[in-house]
């Protein structure tokens, strides 16, 4: 087994030989990377299922289906991204030309997150490809199996010195970090992400932060209720509420707080059965950490939907609490479980100012058939992207940007933007010889002085 340090000194000789640069190159290896998880996909499904108990049908859609829609959509753009663009010339360069050229970093270091195991750290590596680069991959050993699958798939289709997954072993992390990669992705807490900013400030790194926030769902009195609580109920309870961007508090107009509950019984019903301890399509918590965590915020408050734990099996039904104040601990950290709190306000102003007590959001999804309210909503609250009358959608789009904002994130992926994240764009002026200004060049006399001025319209 090689050792990070190991692993960094291969691929940089590998990236210098310039071989990452080839757009052939890089589109065969996206093809790879497709192939790859055709021929795990299996076994990645059954890993899902021993770490956490994922559903089938959510593996499929969630890691592999969603990750290949990606790798298809880089395969199709990649061409017209890497080409170099020509831009507009300012007057004063006479005869001279302007351009972009996008160049890759180097060697770029993936963190993933334990809760979407593959997708998390394979999207990401799409970007890395598609822009030149060679990649270090470190797992959320949380996620044991998961974790042995992406090292044993890694491994058998791509070579050590241009991809890599880390394995776990003492030490590890600090020399992760100690290592003077060009590229720094990392999709997890907000706390983790912390240390690796410090991590890369130290050594100049450039880095994007995919972390999370209390995302909210603000159901607006005009909205079509059934079907806003149906779009919730699926968009918190996938993968047991353990995602970056499921809606993390309801936020109900108190005329239709009791309707929203009704509907969201229903749904849960509908989609898990009476006893949702016995349907297949459930996931359980991780490990006995976040399960403990999960369980205090079930205190001091009234269960309207679920309740029912079981520590042995680490499951906690699809809840839904009502009746807390702010200070609740369900309101106070990202829930990343199956607990939904349901609040109500009057009005919309009163909406705003609750979700502006809070760090900007990862995501917020807005309910209402009213455009005057969707654009206040859009336009006065700050979040990393979201979706109006839906849930989690705009994650499966290679059109948007995803990403955080502030306490949230820093930076943003998904199509051309993961290969944006991982490009350096490098400006070049080209002029030609035959023509030169002698304005800029000493002395400065009064004549070249006054052209100057006019010329930049500065009065001084």
């Amino acid at each position: 087994m090689s050792t990070v340090n190991e692993i960094f000194i291969s691929q940089r000789k590998f990236f210098e030989t310039g071989a990452t640069k080839d757009i052939q190159f890089r589109l065969q290896k996206l093809s790879t990377l497709r192939k790859a998880l055709k021929t795990y996909g299996n076994r990645i499904i059954e890993a899902l299922d021993k770490d956490f108990k994922k559903p089938k049908y959510e593996t499929i859609a969630t890691e592999i289906a969603v990750t290949i829609y990606e790798i298809d959509h880089a395969i199709k753009h990649l061409k017209q991204w890497a080409k170099p663009k020509k831009v507009k010339t300012p007057a004063v360069h006479l005869f001279s030309k302007s351009y972009i050229y996008p160049e890759p970093y180097g060697v770029a270091l993936i963190i993933g997150a334990w809760n979407y195991p593959v997708n998390l750290v394979l999207n990401p590596l799409i970007g890395a490809i598609a822009a030149g680069n060679c990649a270090v991959i470190k797992p959320a050993y949380t996620a044991q199996e998961s974790s042995k699958v992406l090292y044993d798939m890694i491994n058998e289709f791509f070579p050590e010195e241009y991809i890599a997954v880390v394995q776990k072993y003492p030490g590890v992390y600090d020399e992760i970090l100690n290592q003077k990669f060009d590229y720094i992705f990392f999709t997890g807490s907000t706390d983790v992400g912390k240390t690796i900013m410090q991590a890369a400030a130290k050594q100049l790194i450039p880095f994007t932060l995919e972390l999370g926030g209390k995302s909210p769902a603000i159901v607006n009195e005009d909205a079509d209720i059934d079907a806003s609580a149906r779009r919730i109920m699926w968009g918190k309870f996938i993968n047991a509420g353990q995602t970056c961007i499921a809606p993390d508090y309801v936020l109900i107009h108190k005329n239709k707080k009791e309707e929203f509950i009704k509907a969201s019984q229903k749904y849960i019903t509908e989609f898990y059965g009476k006893d949702p301890h016995a349907s297949n399509d459930f996931a359980r918590i991780i490990d006995n950490q976040q399960y403990t965590r999960l369980i205090r915020m079930l205190e001091n408050c009234i269960v309207a939907i679920g309740g029912q734990t079981n520590k042995e099996e680490r499951y906690i039904a699809p809840t839904v609490i009502t009746n807390i104040a702010l200070n609740h601990p369900s309101m106070q950290e990202e829930i990343f479980g199956p607990i939904l709190p349901v609040l109500d306000f009057t009005t919309i102003e009163e909406a705003i100012q609750i979700v502006k007590s809070f760090p900007k959001p990862l995501a917020a999804y807005i309910f209402t058939k009213n455009k005057r309210t969707r654009e206040k909503l859009v336009n006065e609250i700050s979040f990393g992207g979201g979706c109006i009358n839906d849930t989690i959608s705009h994650y499966v789009s290679p059109y948007l940007p995803f990403g955080g904002i502030g306490f949230s994130g820093i930076g943003q992926y998904h199509g051309k933007a993961s290969f944006d994240t991982f490009t350096h764009y490098k400006g070049i002026l080209k002029k030609p010889f035959f023509i030169d200004t002698f304005l800029r060049y000493p002395s400065y006399n009064k004549g070249k002085m006054s052209f100057v001025k006019r010329y930049f319209r500065v009065k001084l």
